[in-house]
């Protein structure tokens, strides 16, 4: 079942969204100011957020803006009053996924939160496992704050362990993400899953990167 939280501060169209969305059997937080959105945000996992663009004690700019900074890459569908090229430049550039301007059909959010929540957002600034946190945009990896010395490739395959972490990643899935149809040759993941691992866990930090025998690899705490 998916789960979604509305940020919306007019309760007549929150509780018509909200209602449609539990005939459509899809559950939904709702908060109706950006402080409490961002508030709910930081504390759950949301397959996809609904979020209006104007919204009392904190915009709803500033809230997307703010939860890319941490790393929180859920997709985000805005809401919007207004149907101008700025202002969905505005949005995009501060981390928005997709927009919606209002009034809009119930069908249509329903269309564009399920294809929301088939991916993460490519849209976060920062990736961050307990003290490991990888900078897309300064494209720089850092493990208890100290910089880690990686290759380019290594840094994808550091992207993409982050971004589904706790989950495996299988090698066939690493090596279509990193090199797509240039396929390398047999010893290059192995290769850099060994430089990755020796710059990520070297030390005395905790172990992140596990091989899942197999099968391939995830970036997680050891149980």
């Amino acid at each position: 079942m998916l789960n979604l939280l509305l940020v919306e501060d007019d309760i007549d169209l929150a509780t018509a969204v909200i209602d449609y969305l539990e005939l459509e059997e899809i559950q939904c937080d709702h908060a109706a100011n950006g402080l409490v959105g961002l508030n709910l945000i930081e504390k759950n996992s949301y397959h996809a957020i609904v979020l209006d663009l104007n919204l009392p004690k904190m915009s709803g700019l500033t809230v997307c803006e703010t939860m890319r900074n941490k790393g929180i890459d859920t997709p985000v569908l805005m809401l919007t009053a207004m149907d101008t090229l700025q202002d969905k430049i505005t949005g995009f550039d501060k981390g928005a996924d997709d927009y919606l301007v209002k009034p809009f059909a119930m069908q249509e959010l329903i269309v564009r939160v399920q294809a929301l929540a088939r991916r993460r957002s490519g849209q976060v600034n920062r990736l961050s496992l307990l003290d490991l946190e990888l900078d897309l945009q300064k494209k720089q990896a850092y493990r208890n704050k100290r910089p880690l010395k990686l290759s380019p490739m290594a840094l994808k395959i550091l992207e993409v362990l982050m971004r589904e972490s706790p989950n495996p990643v299988s090698r066939e899935t690493l090596i279509q993400s990193v090199w797509g149809d240039e396929q390398p040759d047999s010893n290059s993941l192995k290769v850099h899953i060994y430089n990755l691992r020796k710059q990520v866990d070297g030390g005395d930090v905790t172990t992140l990167l596990q091989t899942i025998s197999g099968y391939g690899f995830a970036l997680k705490a050891a149980e």
